[in-house]
This record gives structure tokens, sequence and C-alpha cells, in this order.
């Protein structure tokens, strides 16, 4: 994986976005209606990693725009954030046919664009949304329903999973877990101000 850390001095926004934009490393790229790079503040402390687009993502180019995206939305909200204060991506740019989850062949092909908005964004906390960013991130066999709100070192940098917000629409008797590990990782935030 670490052959994809093109952490060059040159790398920029710019380049980044132009060289994902052509990528065709596997075959969501020959399927996507338009690329999900990612959307957020460039500098955030707090960078949130969801799996791959949906459907709406994959129509406007943008993560989390649909119902999902409503609710990571008023998340953001309740520990008084938003899109404009932190960075959301996503470990495929393309979206998997019927929003299954992407394949491990498939993330690995990705993997090297996160890694390159990681290193750009520099956040202090990563958020992992649901099960698949955490097994990739922090370890193969995370159980989402057991370590989520958990704190893990992930690259030197403070981490956590939460329920991905779709699951939480599927199953709304998850949110008040949530709502804690939100509280939480409030906590953590003010406590990098401090």
């Amino acid at each position: 994986m670490d052959f994809f850390r093109d952490n060059t001095p040159d790398d920029s926004w710019e380049k980044l976005r132009s060289d994902c934009a052509g990528c065709m490393n596997c075959e969501l790229g020959r399927t996507r209606k338009n690329l999900v790079f990612g959307v957020g503040l460039e500098t955030a402390d707090v960078m949130f990693i969801g799996e791959g687009p949906g459907e709406q993502e994959d129509l406007q180019g943008e993560p989390f725009v649909g119902p999902a995206g409503k609710l990571l939305d008023t998340m953001l909200e309740i520990i008084d954030l938003d899109r404009t204060k932190v960075y959301i991506a996503n470990i495929v740019k393309c979206r998997p046919p019927r929003n299954r989850d992407p394949l491990p062949d498939e993330q690995s092909a990705c993997i090297g664009w996160l890694r390159r908005q990681m290193d750009l964004v520099d956040p202090k906390i990563l958020v992992f949304l649901g099960r698949i960013a955490a097994q990739v991130f922090i370890r193969p066999d995370f159980r989402i329903s057991r370590e989520h709100g958990q704190w893990f070192d992930v690259e030197g940098r403070r981490a956590m999973a939460i329920y991905h917000p779709s699951a939480l629409l599927r199953d709304p008797s998850k949110r008040p877990e949530t709502f804690v590990d939100l509280k939480a990782l409030q906590r953590q935030i003010e406590s990098l101000h401090d």
C-alpha cells in the first residue's frame, strides 16, 4: 500500500484531483458517472472516511449527498461542525454497482488517492464511517457493533469508527450509541484546542 503514497513535495490538490480524475485502475472507473473526490476544509483537523459513493453521490460527484449524507450533516451539527470545518472522503472514488461493498481489489486500486488526500489534509483525528473503512485502517477483524466509539492510534493520529449513516437509517435503534460516540469525538476535538 505504501507504493501508492506519493507524498512528493510538488503534490497539490490540483495535481491530485487531475491524477485521480483520469483513474481507470479498476472496473469502477469504467462505470462511474462522476468521480466522487472529496469535500470540505482541505486543512481540517478532522477527516471523515466512508467506504464509497452511492447513487446520488455518483450523480452529483460529491460524497454523502443522498439520504445518508443528510443524516451525516445532522450528526455534524450535533457537535457544532459542518462540511466547511471537516474533510469528507471515501476509500473508493467511484460507485460500486448496486451500492454493494467495494471489493478488496477495488479498495487496493483506489487507496492511494485517499492516502494522498490524508497527506494533504494532515488531520489530527480520523473518523471512519462504518465497518469497511475501520477494517481497512484499524484492523481487518474490526467489529463495528462492539468497537464503535473506541479510540485507536492510526498512523500517529487519533481515530475512531462510528456507525455509517446508512446503517443508522436502516436501524434507528443504533442512534443513541452514535450520539454518545459523537459527543466523545466532540470532547477529543475540544482537547486539541485546550
